[in-house]
Order: structure tokens, then C-alpha cells, then sequence
């Protein structure tokens, strides 16, 4: 099976979505996880908006993408669902993965009111539902 990684600057809001909704579309076709760039916490607001769609990330750890380097984890795909600036600085990792970058914008410098940050939260959380979508359909064809 194909192995994907998720990477984003705290592994605490984007590339948690994003392996969340692999799993959930293709949790069967791929293995799938998610690090940062350093361990940092769930964002809880990226927690509230996966439970509206019925995917719990509560207990979910955070991880740190270099240790999975240093532990010598190969992947076939390593996309970075954070800015261009800070996937370039991502690890290269081992092997012959496919590079990708995914940029969105990072839920944890959303202010303003409560609903004023959960709805663009949603934003970030539905485009990368979609890309997901069609990521496992480009993909799946080719498993």
C-alpha cells in the first residue's frame, strides 16, 4: 500500500485535516500519517470543525516530521499542506516519494470572534476536503 505523509509547520490543524480525510476516503488504499515541522497541539478549533463531520481527532497525537526521518520512514508521497516557504523546509526523505505542496492558509493566526474564526477554519477544512477528494481519485487509479 501506498504511504502518504501530511506535513505542516506544528502538526496541529492542516496536515491533521488532511490525513483525517485520506483515511476516511481511503483509509483502505493508503497508509497514512501527519508531522510537523516541530510537535505542537490540536488546534481546537481544527478539532470542532472535523467533529462536524462526524471525524474525531481529540486524542490524536502530534508529531515531529524529523524524527520520522531519523527513524528511516519511507513514503511514496510527502505533501506539505503549509506555505511554500515553510515546506521548502521540510526534509527530503529517502527513496523515490513524489514531493507536493498543498498551501493553505494556518487556522492558528485566525482572529477575531469565535464563529469569525471557525467559519474560515471551515474554509481551510472543506478546500482540503476537496483536494483530498481529488487527490484519491488521481491516485487510486494508479494503486
Amino acid at each position: 500500500m501506498p504511504k502518504v505523509l501530511f506535513v505542516c509547520t506544528r502538526n496541529s490543524a492542516r496536515s491533521q485535516m488532511a490525513e483525517a480525510y485520506l483515511k476516511k476516503f481511503a483509509g483502505d488504499k493508503f497508509e497514512v500519517e501527519s508531522a510537523g515541522l516541530e510537535a505542537g497541539k490540536l488546534n481546537p478549533y481544527v478539532v470542532r470543525a472535523l467533529l462536524e463531520e462526524g471525524i474525531d481527532i481529540a486524542g490524536h497525537p502530534t508529531q515531529d516530521v524529523f524524527a520520522l526521518l531519523k527513524q528511516g520512514r519511507l513514503y511514496n508521497f510527502v505533501i506539505a499542506v503549509c506555505s511554500k516557504e515553510a515546506a521548502d523546509r521540510c526534509p527530503i526523505f529517502p527513496g523515490r516519494g513524489k514531493r507536493m505542496v498543498w498551501s493553505y492558509a494556518d487556522p492558528s493566526t485566525f482572529t477575531g470572534s469565535d464563529e469569525e474564526v471557525m467559519a474560515r477554519v471551515r474554509e481551510v477544512r472543506d478546500a482540503i476536503r476537496e483536494r483530498i477528494r481529488r487527490f484519491v481519485r488521481e491516485e487510486v487509479s494508479l494503486v
